[in-house]
């Protein structure tokens, strides 16, 4: 079985809203008002960060795309982008699961929606990447999850049959893209729960 990773809200923290109460508090000062502030700016990772994920825009032209469209100062939206990388700091229960998958010898990949510039700081930064036989980062192919084109390109990569692949995703529509096209997915809460439910099938 190959095991398939997500990024952000796996191996990695993803808490924009906290990430925003941090680096602009003159604006999100409480929970409610950073829930406000992630729907602005990321619009659910479609509109302009879903283009950015895409690799179809670059840093400036989504700084000024997110500051026109919210009336947010281009300076704050900037910095939110200046943050990201440093939001995305390894769950280190994630980072012990991944190593117990690759020193037991399991085929380890990963699907991301990332960035080109955060991909390539991911990659940099942190060794335990290069436990992945492959991977999918989102710009790098110009295509999104849960799009079906994203997962159909990652299987023919990976190789084998969609049932041969099993996928860790926190995001329900993403679970559920992968499961209508025959893989085996498990929505992601905790390291705990995955391992958990991997031994249970087999699979770790």
């Amino acid at each position: 079985m190959k095991i398939v990773f997500d990024f952000a809200g796996v191996l990695f923290r993803w808490q924009p809203a906290a990430m925003l109460q941090r680096e602009l508090p003159h604006l999100a000062p409480d929970e409610a008002s950073a829930r406000d502030c992630v729907t602005q700016i990321f619009q659910d990772y479609g509109g302009d960060w879903g283009d950015f994920d895409r690799g179809t825009v670059a840093v400036p032209a989504l700084v000024d795309r997110i500051a026109r469209r919210t009336g947010l100062a281009p300076a704050d939206v900037q910095r939110v982008v200046d943050a990201v990388p440093h939001e995305l700091q390894p769950l280190p229960d994630t980072v012990a699961l991944l190593r117990r998958l690759h020193e037991a010898g399991r085929e380890l990949y990963f699907i991301s929606n990332m960035p080109a510039p955060f991909a390539d700081h991911l990659e940099a930064r942190h060794d335990f990447v290069r436990w992945f036989r492959d991977g999918v980062f989102s710009a790098r192919v110009h295509l999104n999850k849960p799009e079906p084109a994203i997962f159909e390109l990652a299987a023919a990569r990976f190789g084998g049959t969609p049932g041969e692949l099993v996928f860790l995703d926190d995001h329900g529509p993403n679970v559920l893209a992968a499961r209508a096209l025959g893989w085996h997915a498990l929505q992601f809460s905790s390291a705990a729960q995955a391992e958990t439910d991997l031994k249970a099938r087999g699979w770790a």
